[in-house]
């Protein structure tokens, strides 16, 4: 029935009509508001990508948690730029005040969102299956079966309970949840079906992906709190005792005790590296690190050997010992004019690149008439270019070269303030060897020694070795980290693959007339396997009939004499 287009519900006014007047929402409204729209899951995969890019900092810039000495560069090669990313936490991005509020965010983000979810998914699994639609020929994968069957004279008619209860026992042996209904009854016809749905699994897995996602936030916070990392360069043949003194770097977390460090020492055996030296392409490459190292814990006091290799960290004392870098440290030794020994020790020099031309700083200050400063390049292969430089063309100590600079003044070592031991601040020095000066640079060889201008003493090179980069790490949160990762991958995957559905057969006697069976399916989401499903449901609901049907023995299928529409 249309409805006429001559009705007029009311009188014309010619009054104006009144504009609509919303509620003020109110401090409580309004916290409402925000708190549907952050724990929606529209904030929460915004917050998601969020945090993704936020991470995009800490793998282009150096972070003082892993590289210190990288960033000590960072600020060398970027003297303008560096102090402003640093304001912006660029260097300790994943500590920063931006990431951290991003954090914060998604987290409360997935409580909201998860704990609802969890709430309905439970009532759901305690609610039985829906009630079978009236007309089950508009859902899809639909078939209706007229069964006739010639067993009425020997009283073995298939009923309509009969349909039914076997329809029933077969949904549940596949796993599904059923529940029975009586449909319309008359005098001519009687109306049952079976309701069944499965799939509850599907959600659960979401939920439990979700879930894991939150301890997963939960246990890296706790981790970072209470957990530390450090960095050390250990020189071959030296010690190094898991004490706050003995790193050259240390990040503890928020909830950090001195009591947290287990007391152990690792000792540097032999740092060996493999170099490629067959294919001239790649001639050069190091191949492989191994560092050979004595580790010592309360339990072990003598002592035993292992080794450190990349990827492959050294676990002792609740802590992974992992090896990040490598490089070589001259033993320098300075003496006075009487001879004297005032500086001698390993001193690193960092790499500066693919074939090791290292750069490093020697800082005297006691011994001598004056401080003095000494900054210069350790080349392993030494090599001159067609203008006169030199640099190193084989990472490996094939012909090594040691070259100095020499400055004179107040090193700065007695205001106070930290200095780093690989930079060197030459503003309020005097520059006593380089090309500005006019007085040839310092160059030495393994076993040779040199006079240090201005009649200020002399400085060898005793030899060269290797040193590594250690890092120690340590997270007491590491194995939950693992155990949610397992979990929210597997319920993603269950979330992906396990298909959410409900199946319906009814059945219909009537008096006088064949007995009439239908079947269908519902998905939830895409889910090409219904049809499938649905047929294969009817198929063997009519095998199982067929088998407890005592009439069906002459050898003729129930299904021959059935008319299908669908």
């Amino acid at each position: 029935m249309t409805r006429s287009t001559e009705r007029i519900d009311a009188e014309p006014t010619e009054r104006t009509p009144t504009a609509v007047s919303q509620p003020r929402l109110g401090i409580i409204g309004w916290g409402r508001w925000a708190w549907r729209q952050l724990t929606s899951m529209r904030t929460a995969l915004f917050l998601l990508l969020l945090l993704a890019l936020a991470a995009v900092p800490g793998s282009l810039f150096p972070q003082r948690t892993a590289d210190p000495n990288g960033v000590v560069q960072y600020f060398k090669e970027n003297p303008g730029l560096a102090p402003i990313l640093d304001k912006f936490q660029v260097f300790d991005a994943y500590t920063s005040f931006w990431f951290s509020s991003i954090y914060l965010l998604l987290f409360l983000s997935l409580i909201g969102c998860v704990l609802p979810r969890t709430v309905h998914h439970l009532r759901a699994i305690r609610t039985a299956p829906p009630r079978t639609p009236a007309r089950l020929s508009r859902m899809p994968g639909f078939i209706a079966l007229d069964l006739n069957d010639d067993g009425k004279a020997t009283g073995s008619a298939v009923t309509a309970p009969d349909a039914i209860a076997a329809a029933r026992s077969l949904l549940r042996r596949r796993g599904y949840r059923v529940a029975v209904f009586e449909g319309a009854q008359t005098k001519d016809s009687t109306e049952l079906s079976v309701s069944a749905e499965r799939g509850y699994l599907r959600e659960a897995g979401n939920l439990v992906f979700h879930i894991a996602l939150l301890g997963i936030l939960i246990t890296v916070g706790i981790g970072g709190g209470f957990g530390y990392n450090g960095n050390r360069v250990v020189v071959e043949g030296q010690t190094m005792i898991n004490t706050l003194a003995a790193y050259d770097s240390f990040n503890p977390g928020r909830f950090f005790t001195d009591a947290e460090l287990s007391p152990y020492s690792i000792r540097l055996d032999k740092l060996a590296v493999t170099y490629e030296t067959q294919n001239k392409d790649a001639r050069g490459l190091p191949t492989d690190y191994t560092a050979t190292v004595t580790a010592r814990t309360q339990d072990s006091r003598n002592g035993y050997k292992t080794t450190i290799k990349v990827n492959e960290p050294l676990n002792i004392g609740g802590t992974n010992v992992y090896l990040l870098g490598n490089g070589y440290a001259p033993h320098i030794t300075v003496r006075d004019p009487r001879g004297h020994v005032v500086f001698s020790d390993f001193v690193p020099f960092l790499p500066q690149d693919s074939n090791l031309t290292s750069l490093g700083v020697v800082k005297v200050p006691d011994g001598l008439q004056q401080q003095i400063g000494m900054m210069g390049f350790f080349y392993p292969t030494k090599a001159v270019a067609q203008n006169g430089a030199f640099y190193s063309s084989y990472p490996d100590v094939k012909a090594p070269m040691l070259t100095l600079n020499v400055y004179s003044g107040d090193l700065g070592l007695n205001g106070g303030v930290p200095r780093s031991v690989y930079t060197l601040d030459t503003s309020r020095l005097k520059q006593l060897t380089g090309v500005s000066t006019g007085v040839k640079s310092i160059e030495l060889a393994p076993g040779y020694s040199q006079q240090l201008p201005d009649g200020l003493g002399s400085v060898s090179l005793d030899g060269v070795s290797r040193f590594a980069s250690f890092q120690v790490n340590h997270d007491p949160a590491q194995g939950w980290v693992l155990l949610f990762t397992v979990c929210a991958f597997g319920g993603l995957l269950t979330s992906l693959f396990v298909p959410r559905r409900r199946l319906w057969v009814k059945a219909i006697g009537q008096a006088s007339g064949p007995l009439r069976l239908e079947y269908a399916g519902l998905a939830r989401g895409d889910d090409p396997q219904l049809e499938t499903v649905v047929e294969t449901l009817a198929q063997n609901h009519i095998e199982a009939l067929r088998n407890r049907d005592p009439g069906a023995s002459d050898g003729r299928h129930p299904e021959e004499d059935t008319r299908r529409t669908t």
